[in-house]
């Protein structure tokens, strides 16, 4: 699908404008509130994005973390982010990304997730699978979530979006942990659900994620054989904001700990 190609090149391009950036470094004192930091990066990364998805596909649909919802009247929509895990960037982590998804009618038909740092570029297409490539090497090889089928086995990654009730979070962890192998925070939701679609995490629970944050994750996790969910097991729609994604074989056991939190 030449979109599906046209994403890959745009989202190297703007992993190519964050290395830069990450390179320099200096954001430390930028940071402010770990929810609301945005760096020149973002936007340079943002614009680099926006212009160049509206100059191919002029009549599609826009959805950014910067720049907000451009409509165009078209049943497909672009939803972006030009830099997810802007903390871990500022502080000189290197575990963050660019996603791309689009949606038609608010379905994933492709998404694009590029860790610019590490090198590694995920991408999937609806019913096509899902897969990782190595840009050192442009080595494309297909991933697969993993096969643990107990909690207590499992790694799992968390983390609270933009939920500003630390009670609940708190409630969450404290139901999740001590039933786990381990219980992890990478900073980066497109990060966090790559890794479960490649078998590095067995499930991820995320609560307050924005479209954004996940739309481009949603198919490359379902594609790899896992499944996504809202924490009462309902199907990922924009609108649903609290989510599990997980190797398939511990949904339900995670829909069950979580669907009352």
């Amino acid at each position: 699908m030449p979109e599906l190609e046209a994403a890959v090149s745009l989202a190297l391009e703007a992993g190519e404008v964050l290395r830069e950036g990450f390179r320099r470094g200096g954001f430390l004192g930028m940071r402010g509130t770990a929810k609301g930091l945005t760096t020149p990066y973002d936007l340079k990364s943002d614009r680099l994005l926006v212009e160049g998805l509206s100059s191919r596909y002029p009549g599609h649909n826009l959805w950014t973390e910067e720049t907000g919802l451009v409509e165009r009247g078209s049943e497909f929509t672009w939803v972006v982010d030009p830099l997810d895990g802007t903390t871990n960037f500022a502080s000189g982590n290197p575990l963050f990304c660019v996603s791309l998804a689009l949606l038609r009618r608010g379905e994933p038909l492709l998404g694009v997730t590029f860790l610019p740092v590490l090198g590694e570029l995920f991408l999937a297409e609806r019913g096509r699978g899902a897969f990782l490539e190595r840009t050192d090497t442009g080595e494309r090889t297909p991933i697969r979530v993993s096969q643990v089928e107990e909690l207590s086995g499992a790694y799992l990654y968390s983390c609270e979006g933009s939920e500003t009730d630390r009670e609940r979070t708190g409630r969450i962890v404290g139901t999740l942990y001590p039933r786990v192998r381990d219980l992890r925070k990478l900073g980066s939701a497109g990060v966090e659900a790559a890794w479960v679609a490649c078998g590095r995490g067995d499930a991820y629970a995320a609560t307050a994620l924005q479209p954004w944050d996940v739309a481009a994750s949603v198919l490359l996790v379902e594609e790899a054989g896992g499944k996504v969910t809202d924490f009462r097991g309902r199907g990922w729609r924009p609108e649903r904001m609290d989510l599990i994604f997980s190797n398939g074989r511990l949904h339900g056991k995670l829909v069950q700990l979580l669907a009352g939190l």
